[in-house]
């Protein structure tokens, strides 16, 4: 078991709201917090050294302004800081191979809802295994806690073996003592789309079907978490559509990611692409064979 959360820190707003996430997730997991922090010294050789010092001064008051402000949030938390050199994606991913959880804030997309990823936190969550969480700051005063709903949404595909996916949900929902929804979106089976009148009726089989199959799914996790409320709701049309319609009542959505590459390079995954730039609430990622 690994036994921290670990959270990227760089002074921002957005940092410092992950911060705060991260520090009331390792309080519930009663695991350490450690906040870190990369500076990329990439040309180094031709940065003067008096501004390689200023970098590393603020490289430090950034993290010892966001150690200070969980400290005084979460005064039995253990929190430790530290600095890394090299590219800030490669390094955080890096550092979080040996987290269980790696925390990473984004920007809301002016006043609508959801983030703006930046190329870090986009690179940093392709580049690792670990679960990662994307935090988006909040337009409420700091001092503000955040509205809690009590449910976890979770996006399921019922044709692919997602395990971690799976239990890293029920897990987050039985450490918070709150409801877990599954969502699985479906549509017709493209020989539907050539036929001259579809039949209500085959419809609704599909669905019931889908529904079936969702539930067999979800099945030995609500055994090995009895007490866990665990709902499971199946809809015809995209499923990232549903998951940002039902963000907006859950305290964390929780999506996967396939591990594959191309000769593109890695890819995040539609469902997670969209939920991410869309969703209200945190979006946890979690990586998947």
């Amino acid at each position: 078991m690994k036994h921290h959360v670990t959270v990227g820190v760089d002074g921002s707003p957005e940092s410092r709201a992950a911060a705060r996430w991260g520090a009331r997730e390792a309080v519930l997991r009663e695991v350490p917090l450690r906040l870190v922090h990369a500076v990329d010294w990439l040309i180094s050789p031709s940065v003067p050294a008096p501004g390689r010092e200023a970098a590393d001064r603020w490289a430090d008051e950034a993290l010892t302004d966001a150690a200070e402000d969980v400290r005084r949030r979460h005064p039995g938390l253990e929190v430790s800081t530290r600095c890394l050199s090299g590219r800030p994606a490669a390094a955080l991913a890096a550092e979080a191979a040996d987290a269980g959880l790696l925390v990473l804030g984004s920007r809301g997309v002016g006043g609508l809802v959801g983030f703006l990823i930046g190329s870090v936190s986009l690179s940093t969550l392709v580049a690792t295994e670990t679960p990662v969480v994307l935090v988006r700051v909040s337009d409420a005063p700091e001092e503000a806690q955040p509205t809690r709903y009590g449910q976890i949404v979770l996006g399921v595909d019922i044709h692919e073996a997602a395990d971690k996916v799976l239990a890293f949900a029920f897990e987050e929902a039985d450490r918070r003592g709150c409801a877990l929804r599954a969502i699985h979106g479906w549509k017709m089976p493209s020989m539907y789309q050539y036929a001259p009148f579809l039949d209500p009726e085959n419809e609704r089989e599909i669905g019931r079907t889908i529904t079936v199959m969702l539930d067999e799914m979800l099945m030995p996790w609500r055994h090995k978490f009895p007490s866990v409320s665990a709902t499971h709701e199946a809809f015809e049309g995209p499923a990232p559509v549903q998951l940002v319609r039902a963000a907006a009542s859950a305290d964390l959505i929780v999506v996967g990611r396939r591990l594959r590459r191309s000769p593109l390079g890695v890819h995040l995954g539609s469902v997670a692409h969209a939920v991410l730039h869309h969703a209200a609430a945190p979006v946890a990622v979690i990586a998947h064979g």
